[in-house]
């Protein structure tokens, strides 16, 4: 169990708190509107020629247009809500916020590589979010794509007395905390799809990747990696290889540091739930948000014909029942893909 500290704020920690100077200045501009350039060199206390260096590859960093126009200065297309660490812990309350030690930030690689990289000597609860990833994965080695603001990209390291065995049907359990989430900070339409997507209308709106280390007998540690479409630009939806949708389509006034914190401390909650009684207290809340459930659909497992048949739900380890013919297979998360029937 996570151990509790004396104090919310103790556990909350801005590691990009002073700020390199690009990150500065996109806050400066996160409202909109333009800002002069001699403005913010006078604010920030720098020259008008390292305002002009910092900003120069912010599209090419950052996936996010900068508009430059003389005598009116720099101006970003859309407003970026940038993470809060007072709002985040206002919405997670201090009983949640004594459990976790919460990491923010400006940039990483991988918030799920640098939490592997720390398992050794992380707290239980230890969580890294990160306002921007250069190098995001998602399931199977894919690229997760998002662009500064966009998303919600975030790694949580939990440890469990058990073996690798005693995990079976954990991303089933973490997919229904995130839809608990959702439902808190208001945004509806959002479902599940076996093994570790979140979908709406059969549109990717996030993914969860976890990883994990230790022996067979236990204990062991998850990093738990949750990646959610905030805000997709058109130039990132663009880059993904498959329908995606995002959060504020669903719904328009949605707020980022409330959609995080409210994911957040559901996760909290039915990790220690899980911990205590395995998936089975999930099992039913996950069928019913899961979007395949009942239908038809085609199986496709690696160097293997495809076939047909209809998935009847999840057993108590996770693993996906999926009616073919006369029998019911069981399915682990590695071996297939789903598909709609083609039409």
């Amino acid at each position: 169990m996570p151990r509790k500290s004396t104090t919310a704020s103790a556990n909350i920690r801005d590691a990009g708190a002073s700020g390199s100077l690009t990150f500065r200045l996109l806050r400066e501009l996160a409202a909109g509107g333009f800002h002069s350039g001699t403005v913010l060199a006078e604010k920030l206390g720098v020259s008008r020629s390292a305002i002009s260096a910092a900003l120069k590859n912010v599209e090419a960093c950052f996936g996010i247009p900068l508009f430059r126009v003389p005598k009116k200065g720099y101006k970003l297309p859309e407003p970026i809500e940038f993470l809060d660490l007072a709002l985040i812990a206002s919405h997670l309350g201090k009983e949640t916020a004594a459990r976790i030690k919460l990491d923010l930030r400006e940039e990483a690689t991988s918030t799920n590589t640098l939490l592997l990289d720390r398992a050794h000597i992380a707290a239980n609860g230890t969580v890294v979010i990160a306002e921007h990833q250069t190098a995001g994965r998602g399931r199977l080695g894919r690229a997760w794509q998002s662009s500064l603001g966009g998303g919600l990209t975030f790694s949580v390291l939990w440890r469990f007395p058990g073996g690798a065995s005693s995990l079976a049907g954990l991303s089933l359990a973490v997919a229904v905390a995130v839809l608990r989430g959702l439902k808190a900070a208001r945004v509806p339409g959002v479902e599940v799809k076996w093994p570790n997507d979140l979908i709406s209308g059969f549109r990717k709106v996030g993914g969860i990747l976890i990883e994990t280390q230790g022996d067979m007998l236990g204990p062991s540690t998850a990093v738990i990696g949750i990646g959610l479409n905030f805000r997709l630009p058109d130039d990132v939806k663009d880059m993904i290889d498959q329908p995606v949708a995002d959060l504020v389509s669903l719904a328009p006034n949605a707020s980022r540091n409330r959609v995080f914190a409210e994911v957040l401390k559901a996760l909290v909650a039915a990790l220690e739930q899980f911990e205590r009684e395995g998936f089975m207290p999930f099992r039913t809340e996950w069928e019913a948000a899961h979007a395949y459930q009942g239908r038809p659909v085609r199986v496709q497992r690696p160097g293997e014909p495809e076939m047909a048949g209809e998935v009847e739900g999840v057993a108590g380890d996770g693993a996906l029942l999926v009616r073919m013919g006369l029998i019911v297979q069981r399915l682990s998360s590695a071996e297939i893909s789903l598909r709609l029937p083609k039409t």
